[in-house]
């Protein structure tokens, strides 16, 4: 039986910006670009996420949303830097810690001595230290698995611990919705809703044949969340899967000679990043995506053993071919072979 943790910052953009500014304290923030711009929302702050101000919004709905909305333009060397002293921390007490992003990571810390081997004193100690340090508030989850601590964490934000107990996991699992698991989207949950799936115990009900078949492959995936498998462990190095570089175009645009402009930019761009971490040996697709001026996102991708320039113009082509209205946003990419695979792992939650 493992020891997870999740821990996820609060708001972390916005509450390092606000611990600079005291300005900034008591209002609605959002850090990203400005609403006169193309930017979008990258995070924002409680306040003013009760406006229904959310990331990835474009930043000039937000300001439509929250008037008094503050924009902040992002300072990443910043966060990177604290980010790096918030991961110092977690190497106190484990060496096993597969980051996330700056703001979250996971924690095993089945083989822990420190606070009595309590998972959940440690979680506890982490949070004070990281606020002792930084000044930042942070949530954690602690559970047997990833999945359950992932969705712990969030459980009772802003600055909260939730603890999922292994006697009491089976209960948990049957009354989570099932739009709390991970990759449920809106077209999943409508699928579900329309099966009369609410919660995870719904969902136990349905047979595996049946899931794979209204499913695909995913079907696999949510017949063993829902019983509170996951073969995942944390791994201190992941591999990297892909290298992207993209542009949201401050006027939308519709000429060929601009788009084939601004697409080669873009493919010299992704070829200085390419070379930086000399993998380009291990390239087996290459992909192009365009969001249009609806905020539709198209892509198309082929296999490829290379930065393949040809190819990626071919798919590009394509895609103006098929979708000839303005764009908002382009963006290329390549996804490298995959070095490992994980077995398969089912983790008994009868205890």
């Amino acid at each position: 039986m493992r020891k997870i943790i999740h821990v996820d910052m609060d708001c972390y953009y916005v509450a390092i910006e606000q611990r600079d500014d005291p300005g900034l304290l008591n209002m609605p923030v959002a850090v990203g670009g400005q609403p006169n711009s193309r930017g979008v929302v990258a995070t924002c702050n409680y306040m003013a996420r009760r406006y229904g101000v959310h990331s990835a919004m474009p930043s000039s709905k937000a300001a439509r949303l929250c008037p008094d909305l503050i924009f902040v333009k992002p300072d990443m060397a910043k966060y990177k830097n604290e980010s790096q002293n918030i991961r110092d921390i977690f190497y106190r007490y484990t060496h096993q810690v597969q980051p996330l992003s700056l703001d979250e990571a996971y924690l095993d810390v089945t083989d822990c001595k420190l606070m009595q081997g309590s998972a959940t004193l440690i979680a506890q100690a982490i949070c004070r230290e990281i606020f002792k340090k930084t000044k930042l508030t942070a949530s954690a989850g602690v559970a047997t698995n990833m999945f359950l601590a992932k969705i712990a964490s969030d459980w009772n934000k802003p600055a909260g611990l939730k603890v999922i107990l292994p006697e009491e996991q089976n209960q948990f699992i049957q009354q989570l919705p099932v739009k709390k698991l991970y990759g449920v989207g809106k077209v999943t949950a409508a699928k579900f809703e329309a099966m009369g799936i609410s919660n995870c115990h719904d969902l136990r009900q349905v047979p595996l044949s049946v899931m794979l078949k209204k499913f695909g492959k995913s079907g696999k995936y949510f017949y063993d969340l829902c019983r509170g498998i996951d073969a995942r462990e944390v791994t201190s190095h992941s591999e990297r899967k892909s290298v992207s570089v993209e542009t949201t175009f401050e006027k939308n645009i519709s000429d060929w000679k601009e788009c084939e402009n601004a697409f080669h930019k873009l493919i010299s761009s992704l070829d200085r990043r390419l070379d930086k971490i000399e993998q380009a040996d291990k390239i087996r697709k290459v992909y192009v995506k365009v969001k249009m001026e609806n905020f539709v996102l198209h892509s198309a991708e082929s296999k490829s053993y290379g930065l393949d320039i040809k190819l990626l113009t071919g798919l590009f082509k394509g895609l103006r071919k098929r979708y000839p209205k303005p764009i908002r946003l382009l963006g290329v990419g390549v996804k490298f072979l995959e070095q490992s695979k994980q077995s398969p792992l089912q983790l008994n939650i009868s205890f």
